[in-house]
């Protein structure tokens, strides 16, 4: 028996389709045999929810007057890419916020689903038409031309699981490891991942209609990194129609900002085969898990494991039971298969055939690359100061140390800077108070493990001459200046 997708299409219409989760539909096959399951059941509903990095939104802001041609935008002092148009920019949900700790693309990205408005900031080069140079105003999702979810790479078919053989506790994308094997943490929902019950991408492919974050989205392509079995998929969406219950901001503890999306797939049960597709089980779906401890390029592979071990809680790592825990809710996934389901059921959303397939082979090739100098490498000892400290003080400190920076610190986090020529300014203008009335509160900052040439670029851009070097917790490491980078080069 085959069927098509136009003849779902018509059972959906008329009331009559039958529809299951993809958690129902293994019992199904179980109980009935591939055969009779695909002349039984119509529609699979597949869902996963979890931190897809690779996730953001295009917008188009309208023109100010007079108009402005955006070279750089921030929403909320999180930085999005103006490469595109005059008015348009890309916001991607891991870009930091330049002032908020903890704070990123994925949590602008949210907040506007949530009906709020956010701060813009744009600043321009001024030309003929557009001769504007600043614009600050707020905007929310209503204001805006257009907002587009554009995601490089979702839903993963299924993820590598990591844990930790160092002796020190490892901050990853993968969350939290501990030491000596102390956990391990995996990523996707297994049997009910939307890859998994299309396994040959017959019915999941360019075109395909989805369920994302609440609305009708469509697959746009392979994701990035695309390398079956470890297939993702490229989508977009409306912004506008998007529900925040099925998206999530998160920010990972020494790693980043990222968003939790929430993606359901509809899998038309066209013959047998997809029926046996989506009978698929958690025991069948294999993995490997890494060793985070050890470099990138030289990362073992500690075991292959199964969904259903990994699910279980605990796997078994050298002869010793391991803990496991999932980054992906399991409770989430379930709950947008379910809301698919009704919404095929009541006639709301309808499928649609892929206009070209997702290929079945890909690659994810490591990047060819020269030496890379860190900021760790260049950066120097940092003096600080306690924001009460007098402007006196501080200028006796810098001649003493023949210093031109001092990081301003309130227990024990970076709150401002201050710079020979504050100081300067300061003495010219009589003033005698302490440094806090004088620093500069929205400090430009790099990381120890920052590639050089990004902490340039960063002096360039903001017209500055010292960065200092922060932790996840703004903690104060070092600095590195501009006469740190220009002795590198010359080496």
């Amino acid at each position: 028996m085959v069927k098509t997708v136009e003849e779902i299409n018509q059972k959906i219409r008329e009331g009559n389709v039958r529809v299951v989760t993809a958690a129902e539909m293994k019992e199904i096959v179980a109980e009935l045999g591939a055969e009779d399951a695909a002349k039984e059941v119509d529609v699979v509903t597949t869902g996963t929810f979890g931190a897809m990095c690779s996730s953001g939104a295009f917008f188009n802001f309208g023109h100010a007057d007079p108009p402005i041609k955006m070279q750089r935008v921030w929403l909320n002092d999180v930085e999005a890419y103006t490469g595109v148009a005059a008015v348009d920019a890309y916001l991607g949900a891991t870009q930091l916020s330049e002032t908020k700790e903890m704070y990123g693309g994925g949590h602008v990205i949210e907040e506007l689903v949530e009906g709020k408005e956010v701060e813009l900031k744009a600043t321009g080069y001024g030309t003929d038409c557009y001769p504007r140079k600043e614009l600050y105003t707020e905007i929310s999702l209503e204001d805006v031309n257009q907002a587009v979810m554009v995601n490089p790479r979702n839903a993963y078919q299924r993820y590598n699981a990591a844990t930790n053989s160092s002796n020190r506790i490892l901050r990853t994308y993968m969350g939290t490891l501990l030491p000596n094997f102390g956990n391990v943490t995996f990523a996707g929902t297994g049997e009910i991942s939307p890859l998994n019950n299309d396994p040959e991408y017959r019915t999941i492919g360019v075109g395909t209609r989805i369920f994302l974050c609440g609305a009708k989205g469509y697959i746009i392509g392979e994701g990035t990194q695309h390398a079956p079995p470890y297939g993702t998929l490229m989508v977009k969406g409306n912004l506008k129609e998007m529900k925040a219950e099925y998206m999530k901001a998160a920010y990972f503890p020494g790693y980043g900002a990222t968003l939790f999306v929430g993606i359901g797939i509809p899998i038309p049960i066209l013959d047998a085969e997809m029926a046996r597709f989506t009978a698929v089980r958690n025991g069948e779906i294999e993995t490997k898990i890494l060793d985070f401890g050890v470099p990138r390029r030289d990362r073992p592979v500690v075991r292959k494991v199964t969904y259903e071990e990994l699910i279980s809680g605990k796997v078994e790592i050298n002869g010793e039971e391991v803990r496991v825990s999932p980054l992906s809710s399991f409770y989430m996934a379930e709950k947008i298969m379910k809301e698919l389901k009704r919404q095929i059921e009541r006639g709301k959303f309808f499928l649609t055939s892929p206009v070209d397939r997702i290929p079945k082979e890909g690659a994810s090739k490591p990047m060819r690359q020269k030496e890379v100098k860190i900021v760790k490498s260049v950066m120097v000892k940092a003096h600080t100061i306690p924001p009460h400290t007098s402007i006196e003080e501080a200028a006796r400190l810098m001649i003493e140390k023949g210093l031109n920076h001092l990081p301003v610190v309130e227990e024990g986090r970076l709150v401002g800077i201050i710079t020979s020529w504050d100081i300067a300014k300061a003495v010219a203008k009589d003033k005698t108070g302490s440094v806090a009335e004088i620093m500069t509160r929205r400090v430009v900052v790099t990381h120890p493990d920052e590639p050089v040439d990004i902490a340039a670029r960063k002096m360039e851009q903001n017209d500055i001459s010292a960065l200092p070097v922060v932790d996840s917790k703004r903690r104060v490491l070092g600095i590195v200046t501009s006469e740190d980078l220009s002795k590198l080069i010359a080496r």
